[in-house]
């Protein structure tokens, strides 16, 4: 029996009305608040809990204002948006999560402070529910390793804005039982996400390939070859990215985004590949933080301070090809860890962070030789670690073979 797309449709909302669960967020911020918005659209009962009303109010106001536009749109019926209201329960008293099926922690990244959480909602909750944390940076393994059943424990990595970007990293802690794993998987297909698995490394997947893309982008500008707009306009004109590294960091916050290196160049225990950059730490020392302080690496209030690109072909093709090259060489590198396998890993830069393709496909497509050629001669002119080739990127250019072959 063939359905037609309606009742394909009809039925995946029948299946969702039928297995409807009740959903916890603890934290709300913009990223609980932001999942909170998914389940609710999906028709899920809500519960967002944060000790600061204020908080709480400036969410619901937020979400209020986002659905009247989505409405004036006219992407959803002015009914739809009644109930997405009101399928949120909007609290402080964390004891309301009690008949949860899944809570999503999305509080504050500390170690600490999550596993006194954690322990609060396993007193809370029934056997059978969920516990999955929102972080960006943490082991899994070490939230799960405070509670009395670990293997209910996951990592439910969503990207900001949640209810826009597709991409969910699914990162089951080694004690993590299997059903778990399959069920958040099947919630996330029904949500209309991209669910991806990985292993829990630092940095995931995501945080972990796209250190390149600003480490080396800092390091091109140190080493004096090209200055902040050149480079960005080399990765945007000639490379096909959205944004160039330099005002993406200064999006994210400067501060944010060396934290985030700082992390993970610990967490791979100061493996040279992951070194932050004084620059970026100068920066953030001086206040210069991005967008939110209104100068970074450009001046958002000043803007004709700023410097123009030089527009020089040849170099910006130089620049790419090393950025490039050091991803697609990261990208390598996740799944000779088993991170992740081929398709996840590619499934994730697209989805995740909006790159133009997949890194492994496109290794393909430039051809693997001409990338193992770039970072051996990277490696003989510095002679650092950052540089060095991956053995799996070595073993499949002897071999001839492709990622997608």
């Amino acid at each position: 029996m063939h359905l037609k797309k309606k009742d394909k449709q009809t039925l995946k909302e029948n299946n969702m009305r039928n297995n409807k669960k009740t959903i916890a967020v603890i934290g709300a911020g913009t990223m609980g608040s932001g999942i909170a918005q998914v389940a609710a659209q999906n028709n899920h009962s809500v519960v967002l809990v944060d000790t600061n009303k204020k908080n709480l109010e400036s969410s619901k106001s937020k979400l209020q204002k986002i659905l009247n536009r989505i409405v004036e749109k006219g992407k959803i019926t002015q009914q739809k948006a009644i109930d997405i209201i009101d399928n949120i329960n909007y609290t402080d008293n964390i004891n309301s999560i009690a008949s949860a099926d899944l809570v999503i922690e999305a509080i504050i990244e500390d170690l600490k402070i999550k596993n006194e959480l954690f322990i609060k909602i396993e007193e809370l909750v029934s056997d059978k529910c969920i516990i999955a944390s929102n972080t960006s940076s943490l082991s899994i393994a070490s939230l799960g390793a405070c509670l009395k059943d670990p293997e209910r424990i996951i990592g439910l990595h969503f990207f900001n804005p949640a209810p826009l970007m597709p991409l969910v990293e699914i990162i089951p802690a080694v004690q993590t039982n299997k059903s778990v794993v399959d069920s958040c998987k099947e919630l996330m297909n029904n949500w209309g996400k991209t669910g991806v698995l990985c292993k829990d490394t630092p940095g995931f997947i995501v945080n972990r390939v796209a250190r390149p893309f600003y480490g080396e982008a800092l390091r091109i500008y140190e080493e004096g070859i090209a200055d902040f707009a050149t480079i960005d306009w080399a990765m945007t004109e000639i490379g096909g990215f959205k944004m160039g590294p330099f005002t993406l960091m200064d999006y994210i916050g400067n501060d944010v985004n060396y934290a985030v290196t700082c992390s993970v160049f610990e967490a791979f225990y100061y493996d040279p590949r992951f070194k932050p950059s004084f620059t970026q730490k100068r920066y953030s020392e001086a206040g210069y933080l991005g967008r939110k302080s209104g100068r970074g690496y450009f001046d958002y209030e000043k803007e004709n301070l700023n410097l123009a690109p030089t527009k020089d072909v040849e170099l910006g093709k130089a620049i790419v090809e090393r950025i490039l090259a050091m991803l697609i060489n990261e990208a390598i590198d996740a799944v000779f860890m088993q991170v992740a396998n081929v398709e996840d890993v590619d499934l994730a830069m697209t989805k995740g962070v909006n790159y133009p393709k997949g890194l492994l496909k496109w290794g393909d497509e430039i051809g693997l030789e001409n990338v193992l050629e770039i970072l051996n001669k990277l490696y003989e002119d510095y002679s650092e670690d950052r540089y060095r080739p991956n053995p799996l990127l070595k073993r499949m250019v002897k071999s001839s073979l492709n990622f997608y072959s």
